[in-house]
């Protein structure tokens, strides 16, 4: 049986002024640890801002094997050169999304606190499913929150990886790791941490491997 794994997916701030010096404040996150992914998230701004913003960072995040995911807009992933794409449950559908990326393309779906809607997304063909929120975030208003016991039986009945959001921090990363999440989603947690975003990857990496430890 493969060892499990849970690595961190980053997702931008919410509001990016100066793309060029958030670049160089990510290019140093990178370089503390293990990122698998970055989730583009400029929710209500301009397509020339997220055009900005995807051509500072999609070449940095991809040239050290990180993943870049737009958030909402698959027509925006697939002009951009991202990875794939995430939706959410009042986005783009699955199918419109995979056209857009393609066969080889990243599809991930929010769902939110629902196995059922994991499941649909699974079936259809989702590379992953996004739990949350996990605990109350600043970041977004969450609709729903998920329970840890979630992430266990998704684990123990599904193959498609799960993403835990929402209110992670490096004071709670651990038990979501623990849990059963195979990637855990953090914003806030990062580009507000007191002692800086690489410090924050530093640390979370820390605390997953001392979560996947305790796995049982």
């Amino acid at each position: 049986m493969a060892a499990a794994t849970c690595r961190l997916y980053l997702i931008t701030p919410p509001r990016i002024e100066d793309p060029a010096a958030f670049a160089r404040t990510l290019d140093e996150a990178l370089a503390a640890g293990d990122v698998a992914a970055l989730q583009i998230r400029l929710k209500d701004q301009p397509d020339e801002l997220i055009g900005r913003v995807t051509h500072e960072v999609r070449p940095l995040a991809q040239a050290r094997g990180v993943a870049v995911i737009m958030n909402d807009r698959p027509d925006l992933a697939a002009r951009m050169g991202c990875d794939g794409v995430h939706v959410g449950q009042e986005d783009a559908a699955y199918a419109e999304a995979r056209r857009a990326v393609g066969p080889g393309g990243i599809v991930g779906v929010t769902c939110h606190d629902s196995r059922h809607l994991a499941m649909e997304a699974a079936e259809a063909g989702a590379d992953y499913v996004a739990f949350g929120a996990m605990f109350p975030t600043s970041t977004k208003e969450a609709k729903t929150q998920a329970e840890l016991k979630l992430l266990t039986v998704w684990q123990q009945v599904m193959q498609t990886p799960c993403v835990a959001i929402g209110g992670i921090t490096p004071a709670n990363v651990r038990q979501v790791a623990a849990a059963g999440a195979d990637f855990v989603a953090v914003s806030a947690g990062v580009w507000r941490h007191p002692e800086g975003p690489a410090a924050a990857v530093s640390a979370l990496n820390a605390e997953i491997a001392k979560g996947l430890s305790e796995r049982g």
